[in-house]
Parts: structure tokens; C-alpha cells; sequence
């Protein structure tokens, strides 16, 4: 199974919010710093916003922080929300499959998709941020090698738990 790229996106910036502490940074800040472009980024955002997993706010002072709903959100939640509840192949397509009447495939195909979501219910945000990932994700998304110490000082207590808001 391959995610939508928008599945992957809302699942980046959540971690990538999980681990700003006190900052906000701004949807542009993000999408720089992820590679994508604004317009894309802009529009997962305001699903997450809508979902309740994230602030934006607008302006001077303005940026995106991740709220307590995000920060326990379970991954297969999000999965789910983004990935939405169709099949995993199409067999209503411009040419239908002519098994699907008597189709085994599309039922097995449906419950592995299950499975793959019931597997990351457990799963929260917080949890995939769980060190070492934190301090790695931080050094990523100030800019900097993980490996130039900068991920080490954050070990030592200046990035502390990442559900510190």
C-alpha cells in the first residue's frame, strides 16, 4: 500500500510540530523546510486545522502550533482521515473488472487496508516523535546536521519531553 502524498505531508507536519516547543512557525516556514510547495502544504494544513490537530493563526506573531488533540492523535486516525475509505484497487473504473461479481481479491485487498489502519491506531504523534526521533527532527528543521551537535545538545535537556508544547 503507498500513502497519498497528502498523507504523508499531514503526517510530517504533525511530527515536525510535535517537536517546536515554544515556536510557531509559519506554513510557508514548513513547506520550506519540507520541500514542498506552499499551495499543497497550505491545503493539508487546513484539513489538519479543520480535524482540530493544529492552530494556525494569521498575522504578526501568527504561525501553526500543534494542539493537545494533535499531540495524542492516533496515526491511524490520520491515515484513515486522509487516505479516506475507498478501495485499495479500482474495480469500478472506466473499464469494470469483469470478476467483480464474484470477486474474492477486492474483499482480502479491504481487509489487509483494515489491518494496516488498525495497526497504527495505537500509534500517537507523540509517540513517533519519541527520542531519538525528536532532537533528529529538530536538527532537520532548523537547518542543521543532526550530526554537528546540535542534535546532542538537544539530548541534554533543551528540547526536554516532546509533549512539552
Amino acid at each position: 500500500m503507498r500513502l497519498l502524498r497528502s498523507t504523508d505531508l499531514a503526517l510530517r507536519v504533525l511530527m515536525r510540530l510535535a517537536v517546536a516547543g515554544g515556536s510557531s512557525p509559519t506554513t510557508r516556514d514548513v513547506a520550506d523546510g519540507m520541500d514542498v510547495p506552499y499551495t499543497h502544504l497550505a491545503k493539508v494544513v487546513a484539513e489538519l486545522q479543520h480535524m482540530g490537530l493544529l492552530e494556525a493563526r494569521r498575522g504578526r506573531g501568527g504561525g501553526l502550533t500543534l494542539t493537545e488533540q494533535g499531540r495524542t492523535a492516533s496515526v491511524g486516525a490520520v491515515v484513515r482521515a486522509f487516505e479516506g475509505s475507498g478501495d485499495v484497487v479500482d474495480c469500478e473504473g472506466p473499464t469494470p473488472c469483469p470478476l467483480n461479481a464474484a470477486c474474492r481479491l477486492r474483499g482480502a485487498l479491504r481487509r489487509a487496508q483494515e489491518a494496516f489502519f488498525t495497526s497504527l491506531d495505537p500509534v500517537t504523534v507523540a509517540d513517533i516523535v519519541a527520542e531519538p526521533t525528536g532532537a533528529l527532527l529538530l536538527g532537520i528543521s532548523r537547518g542543521a546536521d543532526p550530526r554537528d551537535g546540535q542534535a546532542a545538545d538537544l539530548r541534554d535537556g533543551q528540547a526536554a519531553d516532546p509533549r512539552d508544547g
